[in-house]
């Protein structure tokens, strides 16, 4: 759950927005979470589908958060992304 908290019109306003995601199987989800895994473990640069992103994600995984459900992924510049267990929809080799 996000908060906004802002001036609106001269006056505050506290925005409640809840983020949504994609309702899968268990089968689906132990599938990503054996590709992550194996990611992980190999040390090799993957294509990562993130829900709602134009864009697929190229790079390591450097950490899976298990409390936080996020995946930090490392691209080819040195940036880090986290990207939330729920939003990956597919794990593909980038060669």
């Amino acid at each position: 759950m996000f908060l906004f908290k802002g001036e609106v019109n001269g006056t505050m306003a506290m925005l409640q927005l809840k983020k949504v995601h994609l309702e899968r199987d268990e089968f689906e989800l132990e599938e990503i979470a054996y590709a992550l895994s194996e990611a992980k473990e190999e040390g090799k640069i993957k294509v990562f589908i993130v829900h709602q992103q134009q864009e697929p994600l190229t790079g390591m995984v450097m950490k899976m958060d298990a409390n936080t459900k996020l995946i930090h992924i490392q691209n080819e510049a040195g940036d880090v992304y986290k990207v939330h267990f729920l939003d990956i929809l597919e794990v593909l080799s980038a060669e």
